[in-house]
């Protein structure tokens, strides 16, 4: 009767397994990606335990903004500039874009290059803004120049 049941329905246990695929996913995916998916309040321990924070967005996102003393690195550019962070390798290293798509690839880039403790920030620097943390703006060169 339930292979009957099964045979009749065989769309509806398709979804059924494509859902229990992406539960189990979203409970131990993490150990498989090689790097953490942190909330905004989880990346806020993470920063203040001392993790170095990289904004993978463009120049123009950046401008509106960045979160902490972030490295504006863009995506587009990690690959070359990963030996100038070498130093991080066995330390924590928040990535972040706008919304965590970009900055995941970001992450598991790191991870492939050897880096141990590797988180993205889930939901990205918008999940950060919607849970009221403090975002900082850049300082122009010529506001630098008359600040000296």
């Amino acid at each position: 009767m339930f292979l009957e049941f099964m045979k009749q329905e065989f769309l509806l246990f398709i979804a059924l397994g494509v859902v229990a695929l992406m539960l189990l996913y979203s409970y131990v995916g993490d150990r498989f990606l090689g790097y953490q998916q942190l909330s905004p309040e989880e990346a806020t321990r993470f920063y203040n335990q001392g993790a170095l924070v990289i904004d993978v967005r463009s120049d123009a996102e950046y401008k509106t903004g960045f979160i902490g003393e972030a490295r504006h690195i863009p995506v587009g550019d990690l690959k070359a500039k990963i030996s100038s962070l070498s130093s991080f390798k066995d330390k924590g290293v928040l990535v972040y874009c706008q919304s965590g798509a970009r900055s995941a690839g970001a992450a598991n880039t790191l991870v492939k290059e050897g880096f141990t403790n590797v988180a993205n920030l889930r939901g990205g620097i918008l999940s950060w803004k919607m849970a009221g943390l403090p975002v900082n703006q850049p300082v122009s060169r010529k506001a630098r120049r008359k600040g000296k």
